[in-house]
């Protein structure tokens, strides 16, 4: 059996999928490279601009596809993991399977998000092997797009990334949220805050809005993040609905860096965490659990202690869990 190759293609940079994947290739001993997608997004800003209005298209999807494939040529790999809605297009991934390598993509995002939609990437969805999506909600709709085989592979963390750090009070806070400020979480956030909560945001767009934008503390890197999940009393889950989400990636984070979780309820997330963290299902409730959480440390250092159990200790939920069952995946015939 040949051993296992693998082309990345995603974003490098700390946080990022692409980045995750590349260092559990490594823990796995497996043959990896990375290609980032920042190549495909240059061009003039006044053509980019039209593009992107007109389908999100990458000014050089047709050049960056050619890269992938002459990276290809010399790297060799067994599989290509595209990493979301991204290039390569279509044609790229025909040549792929025309030189029987595995091309698969983990589809961290919905393409069918109004707000990510491109008919470009429509076009290259049925040439992938396999779609690997963190979401069932999507399930039915890759397969009616012509997705040959749809798997659901849930986020995961690095635990490069994701480990228990001990907590200071320079950037302690009753609740924090690490995730963007989108339309229907800013009246969640804004709840909190007008409850009298210390509320802690990292992620963009929070400081929009006048009654999030003291909470706002920056983007934050993945040391950030970990200091400051140690260091509030609560860490807030919610998904992106425009999403579809059942999940984020956060889920899986905060729990590794030992956060007592209270989150939005959803059946994957019952399903990942059964009765080891909070949940609501309104805001009022988010509220109220947040109130009852603060008041009762003993109660949040159990739920932390026993979802970093279920995340970290009994379960297989790592990147290189899920590179494994990619790699198992594109192996079978």
């Amino acid at each position: 059996m040949t051993a296992p190759r693998v082309l990345i293609v995603g974003n490098p940079e700390e946080v990022h999928v692409g980045r995750h994947l590349l260092r559990a290739a490594g823990e796995l001993g497996v043959a990896a490279e990375l290609i980032g997608v920042a190549a495909a997004w240059g061009g003039p800003a006044a053509v980019r601009r039209a593009l992107w209005a007109w389908d999100r298209r990458p000014y050089h999807l047709r050049r960056f596809g050619r890269q992938v494939l002459e990276r290809c040529e010399r790297f060799a790999p067994t599989a290509v993991v595209v990493t979301g809605i991204s290039p390569p297009g279509a044609d790229a991934l025909r040549e792929l399977a025309v030189r029987r390598i595995s091309a698969v993509n983990f589809l961290t995002d919905d393409p069918f998000n109004p707000a990510h939609r491109a008919r470009w990437f429509d076009q290259a969805l049925p040439e992938y092997r396999v779609v690997f999506t963190p979401r069932r909600s999507n399930a039915a709709d890759l397969k009616s797009a012509g997705c040959r085989q749809v798997t659901y592979l849930p986020f995961a963390y690095d635990p490069g990334d994701h480990r228990r750090d001990p907590p200071t009070e320079q950037v302690a806070s009753d609740v924090l949220f690490v995730g963007g400020g989108d339309a229907d979480r800013v009246p969640l956030a804004e709840r909190l805050v007008a409850a009298g909560i210390r509320v802690a945001l990292y992620g963009g767009y929070w400081d929009r809005h006048p009654a999030t934008a003291p909470a706002h503390r920056g983007v934050g890197d993945a040391a950030t993040i970990r200091t400051a999940t140690a260091s509030a009393a609560v860490c807030l889950i919610l998904v992106r609905r425009a999403n579809r989400d059942g999940h984020v990636m956060r889920s899986f984070e905060a729990a590794a860096c030992g956060g007592c979780m209270l989150v939005e309820d959803t059946a994957e997330h019952r399903d990942l965490f059964a009765d080891s963290v909070t949940y609501f299902r309104t805001p009022v409730e988010m509220v109220n659990q947040a109130r009852q959480l603060l008041a009762d440390p003993a109660r949040r250092r159990d739920s932390a202690d026993a979802s970093h159990r279920r995340i970290v200790t009994d379960g297989a939920n790592t990147y290189a869990d899920r590179l494994r069952t990619i790699l198992e995946t594109t192996a079978t015939p």
